[in-house]
């Protein structure tokens, strides 16, 4: 018997071969492969649920070459997503771009929180675009052309108020630039155009939209353009915003893309989960990035060479860095 051994007694032995095995389990801030990662989404209804679950079908449809199983329930959204993962209650999670911008600075909802150190961006998705819908008999083709008219600038503390407020600004304009500046929430506006109380209406969402649909069908609503030399200083100023487009086809009467700019929906996740899952994950999603896009008509157009760049506020992590740069991405 080696020197030492017989002088442990049964319990001695059976303490420090727990201890031994507890040394090899990771720590609580650690996160492995070969585990259920979680993924934040949104609302059943919103395609941030429909972003979760195409990520998660695939994941689980190569589980066997990495070892990972995914889950993505419905939840609160973008901010309730990020508190979550900074919590270490969710592995991943969709947010908006700018939402992601103002918790790795600790600013707007997250000031009290602070920034979050840990907070890191592996790629974005679909384009939520400042959408410009109007009448088609009013004369509107581009945003500079809504001066003088009867516009629905969104409601206080809605989104598509906020997102016109900073055009407005960065146009020059106030309320006082148009005829009328109603201030009807989303679900009252498409009616409102229908009836011709206002010739052009806002609104900051993914596409295809039902609101924007009904617009669409009920009035020959057309979406016009968004863009011009201060809407570009405005994407240069503004990290979490980036130019995107408003799919052609996906709305009767505009078969082809419209320009405008938005944010992005974004998916994140925590310096705390482990390289090899973030790596694992984001190369099942690019390497079959055509089946991803089949999944919801929002992703129809998504390009790789923006998906790892726009409305990217938070550093990239460890993982995707990794896979974009075998891929010659960054």
């Amino acid at each position: 018997m080696p020197m030492g051994i017989s002088k442990l007694g049964p319990t001695h032995l059976l303490l420090s071969g727990l201890v031994a095995v507890l040394a090899c389990l990771p720590g609580p801030d650690a996160w492995s492969a070969d585990k259920t990662i979680t993924i934040g989404t949104g609302s059943r209804a919103g395609v941030y649920f429909q972003v979760g679950r195409a990520i998660c079908r695939l994941v689980n449809r190569s589980q066997a070459e990495h070892g990972i199983a995914c889950d993505a329930p419905p939840s609160a959204g973008s901010i309730a997503n990020l508190k979550a993962v900074r919590e270490g209650r969710l592995q991943l999670a969709v947010a908006q771009s700018d939402w992601q911008y103002h918790a790795v600075h600790g600013t707007s909802r997250f000031a009290a929180a602070k920034a979050d150190p840990d907070l890191r961006s592996v790629f974005s998705v679909h384009g939520e675009p400042f959408t410009l819908v109007v009448r088609r008999d009013a004369a509107i083709s581009h945003l500079r052309d809504i001066q003088g008219k009867r516009v629905n600038i969104g409601n206080p503390g809605s989104g598509q108020r906020g997102t016109m407020e900073v055009v407005m600004r960065a146009m020059g304009w106030d309320k006082s630039s148009f005829s009328l500046a109603n201030e009807l929430p989303a679900s009252q506006q498409s009616l409102a155009l229908c009836h011709d109380q206002v010739q052009a209406m806002v609104y900051t969402v993914g596409h295809p939209n039902d609101s924007v649909a009904q617009a669409v069908r009920l009035c020959d609503a057309v979406i016009a353009e968004v863009s011009g030399n201060e809407i570009e200083k405005l994407v240069q100023d503004k990290p979490y915003y980036a130019f995107t487009l408003v799919p052609g086809g996906l709305y009767a009467g505009n078969p082809k893309d419209v320009r405008t700019f938005g944010v992005k929906a974004t998916l994140v996740t925590s310096a705390k989960v482990d390289a090899d899952t973030i790596y694992a994950i984001t190369k099942t999603i690019f390497e079959d990035l055509d089946s991803f896009r089949r999944m919801h008509p929002a992703f129809a157009k998504l390009q790789p060479e923006r998906m790892v760049r726009d409305g990217l506020s938070a550093p990239l992590h460890e993982g995707a860095a990794r896979y974009f740069k075998e891929r010659g991405w960054n």
